[in-house]
């Protein structure tokens, strides 16, 4: 058996992406997942701009019946509202997608398929393959059904990857007071908003994504101790009261803590993508985003050594760094507003008070502007209104 270009281990919306992104770089790909599409797992289910984007660049088309557009994000606590909009892209269009993680997921599957990826569905991988015997270096996994090897070897695994667990390259955990967790449930409800809208409440937030015609989804992020989605719900008094009465359209489904560190995302010919590779939060969206810029600057590294122009995944790594620095950032600045009420509260005023300097923040987030789009001026107005606030 020929050994693939690339074997990936996982077969959700990162480990696809890579493997249909190889196969348009002229690479071949196999996919290893234990489970068969369409897998549904939590998620706040919206597509920013720029992960948008990169999807149709992949050739996935997300039928419009089975999602829903959104132009911004909306930030709700009290009677305070802060309305944002991306900015168009050049096409015209604005803004991002809802759509359900299991609609995506079987998307991209189907997607994989018509490219050629060797999907290998209902495998499981149990440890990182010993060395090769024949020399050749080659990485790989045991299967139940034997070794599998690559030339390049993807964990793309999740949250709590195995693939990182066994390379190694788990970073330290997360202090406990730090954890933060979260829980989804869907409702069958026609969305009352063309705006992702998030809801605030001291030591969680609550994220309203439309996914469908007559269909919303809701994510609860909190820190603490264990809760349920009804308990959680209840400190949210106006969003409970949209919601009472309408059927609930899934199971819940939760996951945490959030927080998972890795040491590397490159060791030999190994490499991680998307959550598997580190992830620090949702509170921003950005994880499918995140994941499929990945899946792009992965292959296109892969691509280089496996053609003898570059010796090792080092250009990964690099654009690893640098495609994660803007999105964390803002993550660890949206985290320290959510500790702290009085700044987070006075936080929403400026941003209400001030539209334009809200959708100079979204345009930076969609990766539709560089930073200097906020800059020294935006920066100072933001002080300004927090003070003013």
């Amino acid at each position: 058996m020929s050994l693939p270009d690339l074997l990936v281990v996982g077969g959700g919306p990162a480990g696809l992406a890579v493997a249909i992104r190889a196969r348009q770089a002229g690479l071949t790909a196999t996919v290893l997942d234990r489970s068969r599409p369409p897998v549904d797992k939590p998620c706040g289910e919206g597509l920013m701009p720029d992960g948008l984007a990169r999807l149709a660049e992949l050739g996935v088309a997300i039928p419009a019946e089975t999602s829903a557009r959104f132009r911004g994000i909306r930030y709700l606590e009290g009677d305070v509202v802060a309305d944002g909009r991306f900015p168009a892209s050049a096409s015209g269009r604005i803004g991002g997608l809802g759509v359900r993680r299991t609609v995506l997921h079987e998307a991209l599957a189907a997607r994989a398929a018509e490219a050629g990826v060797e999907l290998c569905w209902e495998q499981r991988v149990t440890a990182l393959a010993p060395d090769d015997p024949g020399g050749g270096g080659d990485p790989g996994v045991v299967t139940e059904a034997g070794v599998r090897r690559g030339r390049v070897l993807v964990g793309a695994d999740g949250l709590r990857s195995h693939v990182r667990a066994w390379a190694g390259l788990d970073g330290p955990p997360v202090r406990r007071s730090r954890a933060r967790f979260g829980v989804r449930r869907h409702y069958r409800l026609a969305p009352w908003s063309d705006r992702v809208e998030v809801h605030w409440a001291d030591g969680a937030e609550a994220y309203v994504t439309p996914v469908g015609p007559e269909l919303v989804g809701v994510a609860m992020l909190w820190r603490g101790e264990a809760s349920g989605f009804e308990d959680l719900l209840t400190r949210f008094p106006a969003l409970a009261a949209r919601l009472a009465g309408a059927p609930a359209a899934s199971r819940d489904r939760g996951c945490g803590p959030l927080r998972q560190r890795a040491r590397a995302v490159v060791r030999g010919r190994l490499a991680l993508v998307g959550d598997a590779s580190g992830y620090v939060d949702a509170i921003t969206g950005e994880g499918l985003s995140l994941a499929f810029h990945h899946a792009f600057a992965l292959v296109d590294a892969a691509a280089q050594v496996l053609s003898g122009r570059a010796r090792d995944l080092r250009a990964y790594a690099r654009a690893h760094r640098r495609l994660g620095r803007v999105p964390e950032a803002l993550i660890h600045l949206l985290l320290a507003v959510e500790r702290r009420p009085r700044l987070r509260r006075r936080t929403l005023r400026a941003l209400a008070a001030d539209p334009d300097l809200f959708d100079r923040f979204l345009a930076v987030h969609a990766r539709s502007a560089p930073v200097s789009e906020v800059g020294l001026t935006g920066a100072l107005r933001l002080a300004w209104r927090l003070a003013s606030a």
